[in-house]
């Protein structure tokens, strides 16, 4: 599998489990020691079970947002990809910073976004 395979695979998991808010699919998403920063400068969510308790405590109403994205740059420690997510509210602009581990679970993962105005 390429990294760009990899990186896909991963963000389409990323949106199934953003859409469906299930334990599963989450904790799909990231490797048992993995950190998840909810904003760059924030303290992470460490832990794959800690990952899961955040999301689903902050997690979207599901069928209400759309995502699209592409990738900035893709490599094998770390890939970069932009995004849109629309809200019925409102649309923010995305950053990804995404580090696959091996068998394509996320050992990090940091989020940027910014509310369109």
């Amino acid at each position: 599998m390429t990294d760009l395979e990899a990186v896909t695979r991963w963000v389409e998991g990323y949106v199934r489990a953003w859409s469906s808010n299930t334990s599963d699919d989450i904790a799909a998403l990231f490797a048992e020691d993995a950190a998840y920063y909810p904003a760059p400068y924030a303290d992470p969510w460490r832990g794959r079970d800690a990952i899961v308790a955040e999301w689903l405590a902050r997690g979207d109403a599901p069928g209400h947002t759309a995502f699209s994205w592409f990738p900035v740059t893709v490599g094998p420690d770390l890939s970069v990809i932009q995004g849109t997510t629309s809200y019925p509210h409102a649309t923010y602009s995305n950053l990804w910073l995404i580090r696959l581990d091996g068998v394509g679970q996320c050992r990090e993962f940091t989020e940027w976004w910014m509310e369109h105005v």
